[in-house]
């Protein structure tokens, strides 16, 4: 997205906040993400998943950062249309630490998922 393309003033290129994104992506897709439903959305999520599962796996660089992007598009979608807030969601849930054991660097066991 370039900066002459910016509908919030407030994101460059390089910096982009969680909240601008979401925002962006409301004023981009709201309307027909919300006629979607989050099931829709879902199902679109998981396809994005999986063409960044095929990129990872295939080893190409040129590929992984638009899907990566697409993946937290439709992310931030589901999370819209869930009436989420995903800046507080992410602060409340890793704000001040590992889930699992509190700690800023996580000393839960490698074999856990926190």
């Amino acid at each position: 997205m370039s900066s002459a393309n910016n509908i919030h003033g407030s994101a460059t290129e390089a910096n982009i906040s969680v909240a601008d994104f979401q925002r962006l992506i409301e004023k981009m897709y709201g309307e027909k993400d919300r006629k979607r439903g989050v099931e829709g959305t879902f199902m679109w999520f998981m396809e994005e998943v999986g063409e960044l599962a095929t990129a990872l796996r295939e080893g190409k660089p040129e590929d992984l950062a638009g899907e990566f992007a697409d993946v937290f598009a439709w992310l931030t979608t589901m999370a819209n249309v869930a009436n989420i807030n995903l800046t507080q969601a992410i602060f409340e849930k890793y704000g001040t630490g590992c889930p699992g054991c509190q700690k800023l660097v996580c000393l839960c066991p490698s074999e856990e998922k926190p």
